[in-house]
């Protein structure tokens, strides 16, 4: 009987092995527990995760489905100057600066081709040209990160506000 070192080959992950075919794993979720439990630090390392979506039902559900912005809720209560939507911003800004900060080595490394995380224009903004540039605006620099991509509504008012903002 022949006795001999056996060699184990290292098993590849088929989602970092996208990237070989120029292909980009993003995630369309994101929640407070993804970003503070280390899952995202592990998602980006392990299965090469190279963005993240977002959107107001995304957060809708993150929010509604868990405890886990309850605190920052109860916080805000005494904040009589602000709305839902003030309320909104400050819960899904939060988390995506603390996204695009996980994800901006990805940024770095791929020269600005991945490693974006985003943040969706009003809706109610999809048929106000100046009112979608003014919170695309306003959105990029309250996030202040580089690697924020704001959504703008796909109208036909969309459209010259997007053309504007990539200018």
């Amino acid at each position: 009987m022949a006795t001999g070192i056996i060699e184990t080959a290292k098993a590849t992950n088929p989602l970092k092995d996208l990237l070989k075919y120029g292909q980009s794993v993003w995630l369309d979720y994101i929640r407070r527990d993804l970003l503070t439990s280390g899952e995202l630090k592990r998602l980006i390392e392990e299965d090469g995760l190279r963005g993240m979506t977002s959107n107001p039902a995304i957060f809708e559900k993150a929010i509604a489905d868990s405890t886990l912005y309850s605190e920052v809720l109860q916080s805000l209560q005494s904040k009589t100057d602000l709305d839902a939507k003030g309320r909104y911003e400050i819960l899904a800004i939060r988390d995506i600066q603390d996204a695009a900060d996980f994800l901006r080595p990805v940024y770095d490394s791929s020269k600005r081709r991945d490693g974006y995380v985003s943040l969706e224009v009003s809706p109610y903004l999809a048929r106000d040209t100046q009112g979608t540039l003014a919170e695309a605006r306003r959105l990029w620099k309250t996030v202040a990160r580089e690697n924020v991509m704001i959504k703008v509504p796909g109208t036909a008012e969309g459209i010259p506000a997007f053309q504007q903002l990539i200018s």
